[in-house]
């Protein structure tokens, strides 16, 4: 055999193995049984007046004063639709914001929970809502968004969001929780302003395992390899975990099943729920959250996350690094909060001018409404460092 005939047949064997890679990955990841189980018990409600997170407060019973648990098993509410208009960022209310940098058109496209996308060209005056999602003939038609993000790889836009469906419960936790089916999935455009349709066109698809509580999942390229890293929820674990698991090179499908990266416990800054008079969903549960992974390297190269947890003053934003410089850790927890003050699920952008900025949800007090901050942040070391805000 000739030198050029080995070095193609050297090239086919290679691109085979690559090939069949990816097909052991869908036979092995695509089509797994979604079981939904009965219902149990949940956790004892919160009292009345008691400081709560999503869903309602117990309403109390006329003949005894006691509180009545509200199910925790309940439809997404759907927001009203609104028209397309020029709003200043101090105006708007979200969760989970994130800003997508189109440099092609040095555009910024903003997107949050809820799934609206908004453009602007000076991080001031956001243009919007625009509906940009097409979930038809899916499990996930006509159901809440959460956590949504836009990433580009290989020339396509790839819109990453959490989807659940309440009508089925994939786990009951005893005394805790009914468990609702939740997935972070991807949808695909070849615009930055969609539409986004389902990347896997299969109604029942999820990315991963089927009987885990999957939200907040953002992606994340290593050694020519796509990671998706996602929150296990703690409503499931007690102690919420911070996971990854590696893509197919079309991004359709996991070729391996999830590794965990560290537990929410493990940061100083991480309070239990019950321990700083948290409720969830109207319920008194014991345990500690993860939220809102996102990756970054600073300018020396040192590979971090920002990820949210609920801490002293409510939500909290927090840091963990690793010590390889590699997405397999292991993971080291900064001692305190990067932004503790209710705040949190935040993510780093850079302008069209080079400046890394950090967007962020904060609330004031108990109950008012999440509105998007951005903050200056200095990358230049082996930490991040919280600057001023901005806007």
């Amino acid at each position: 055999m000739n030198r050029n005939n080995l070095i193609k047949s050297v090239a086919f064997v290679a691109l085979s193995a690559i090939c069949a890679n990816d097909a052991v990955a869908q036979q092995n990841f695509t089509h797994e049984k979604i079981v939904s189980v009965q219902r149990g018990e949940q956790a004892p409600s919160a009292n009345p007046g008691q400081r709560n997170f999503g869903g309602m407060l117990p309403r109390p019973n006329r003949n005894n004063g006691q509180a009545m648990p509200r199910p925790a098993m309940r439809p997404p509410m759907q927001r009203p639709v609104q028209q397309v208009r020029v709003q200043k960022l101090t105006e708007l209310s979200m969760s989970d914001p994130f800003i997508y940098p189109d440099p092609e058109t040095k555009t910024y496209w903003l997107t949050s929970t809820g799934g609206a996308l908004y453009k602007s060209k000076n991080l001031q005056d956001w243009e919007g809502p625009y509906n940009v999602i097409d979930l038809s003939g899916t499990w996930m038609q006509g159901n809440f968004v959460a956590a949504a993000e836009i990433h580009k790889f290989n020339g396509k836009y790839y819109y990453a969001g959490t989807w659940n469906n309440h009508n089925v419960c994939i786990e009951q936790v005893p005394r805790r929780y009914n468990v609702p089916l939740n997935q972070t999935q991807l949808l695909v455009s070849d615009k930055v302003d969609g539409p986004y349709v389902p990347l896997v066109r299969d109604s029942t698809f999820c990315l991963g395992p089927t009987d885990w509580d999957i939200i907040d999942g953002t992606l994340y390229e290593e050694n020519d390899t796509v990671y998706m890293v996602f929150v296990h929820e703690w409503t499931q674990l007690i102690d919420g975990t911070m996971d990854y698991m590696p893509l197919t090179k079309d991004l359709k499908y996991r070729t391996a099943n999830p590794t965990t990266m560290f537990r929410a416990s493990e940061a100083p800054w991480s309070k239990e729920m019950n321990s700083i008079g948290e409720a969830t969903f109207g319920m008194k549960m014991p345990g500690w959250v993860t939220d809102g992974p996102e990756m970054f390297r600073t300018q020396t190269g040192v590979l971090g996350m920002l990820w949210s947890s609920w801490g002293e003053n409510r939500y909290a934003q927090g840091i963990a690094y690793s010590t390889t410089g590699s997405i397999k850790g292991p993971w080291i927890q900064e001692e305190k909060a990067f932004k503790g003050d209710n705040s949190g699920h935040g993510m780093l952008f850079r302008t069209f001018e080079g400046k890394l900025l950090y967007i962020v949800h904060h609330a004031e007090g108990d109950n008012g409404a999440r509105k998007p901050q951005i903050w200056t942040v200095d990358d230049s070391g082996d930490r991040l460092i919280l600057g001023s805000r901005l806007y």
